[in-house]
């Protein structure tokens, strides 16, 4: 969600600089079920333009119909939508709509914070009752301030309810190897919304360009990767489609903190590698070994590079939050 957010304040900026004002509507509650959950959020333009969403398409048009009075009074006010009639959810969201205004002291934060990947926290505040009151808002607190998303002194919030939500760093996607299924999955990657690093030799140099959606391409050799920033919102896939390089690079960064690190190939190759790790470290701790996955990714099937792609980032996903898929390193024999 953290990207979402990124994108929401980007289109404010934005916004502020042609002279529009900008409303956001952020879920806060929820009794019973919906597609999408507390703290999701979207942004409203004043020429009704839409940046986010707080469902799968359906609540939008609401959103954007109330927003029109906010715009108008400068006043944040709370609404609702009942999927039980209308969605067949059977679930009732309840959403703070909030002008927003941004100062250059908080933009400022907000991109050291995002750059820095230091997570933050929102605490909306809200009642779940129709209409407008005094003191509905959202907090972005940076640990050392907090700033009120419209842009005004804090005020009091007793008698009012909060949603506290803490985002971390955005997710990072740490590709080594730059051959051509690099590109589709670092691209895959990109749609997402995570940061994508590209390693490849500095005897075949590559940029950007070669990369679309990667945030930047680093020439470095394995010793040179113990000095790469991978902290525990990083994921890492080995795919220099070179053994000694793959393995000498899963030694360098052995003492790291990612939560994932695919590698690809077959089983064999896999259990290879892991048994000369060990032979190379023999005081590796073995929890280390819980973050590999190989092969990598979930067995689907999967053939081509973008359906590779697939495989690869599902089980990423899966792995960021805590579900149990059938990865292809629980599969014994070949994968192909």
């Amino acid at each position: 969600m953290t990207h979402e957010f990124k994108e929401i304040i980007s289109q404010v900026l934005q916004n502020q600089q042609q002279g529009k004002r900008s409303v956001l509507a952020s879920v806060v509650a929820l009794d019973g079920s919906s597609y999408r959950k507390p703290g999701v959020r979207m942004l409203i333009t004043e020429d009704g333009g839409m940046t986010g969403a707080v469902s799968g398409g359906c609540v939008e048009k609401d959103v954007l119909l109330e927003a029109q009075t906010v715009l108008k009074t400068g006043v944040a006010k709370m609404m609702t939508y009942d999927g039980r009639y209308r969605l067949g959810c059977e679930g009732i969201l309840y959403i703070l709509l909030e002008p927003v205004a941004i100062s250059s002291e908080f933009e400022q934060l907000f991109f050291q914070q995002i750059e820095n990947r230091k997570s933050f926290k929102i605490d909306s505040f809200f009642r779940k009752e129709v209409g407008e009151f005094e003191a509905l808002e959202s907090l972005i607190d940076f640990g050392e301030r907090q700033f009120s998303m419209t842009s005004r002194e804090l005020a009091d919030h007793s008698g009012l309810e909060k949603f506290s939500q803490q985002l971390p760093a955005i997710s990072r996607l740490i590709l080594i190897g730059a051959e051509h299924d690099a590109v589709k999955l670092g691209l895959s990657a990109s749609q997402l919304g995570w940061e994508v690093s590209i390693i490849s030799s500095p005897r075949d140099p590559k940029t950007t360009e070669n990369f679309p959606g990667s945030k930047e391409v680093l020439a470095i050799d394995p010793e040179q990767a113990k000095d790469l920033e991978i902290d525990s919102q990083t994921a890492v896939v080995l795919m220099t489609h070179n053994y000694a390089r793959d393995l000498h690079f899963l030694l360098s960064i052995k003492d790291k903190d990612p939560f994932y690190i695919g590698i690809l190939g077959s089983t064999k190759r896999r259990e290879k590698m892991y048994n000369e790790l060990i032979e190379m470290q023999n005081d590796i701790e073995f929890d280390f070994f819980d973050k590999l996955y190989g092969p990598a990714g979930i067995d689907i099937g999967a053939i081509t590079p973008e359906e590779i792609a697939v495989s690869i980032l599902a089980e990423i996903l899966a792995v960021k939050r805590g579900k149990s898929i059938p990865s292809l390193r629980e599969k014994m024999g070949a994968i192909h």
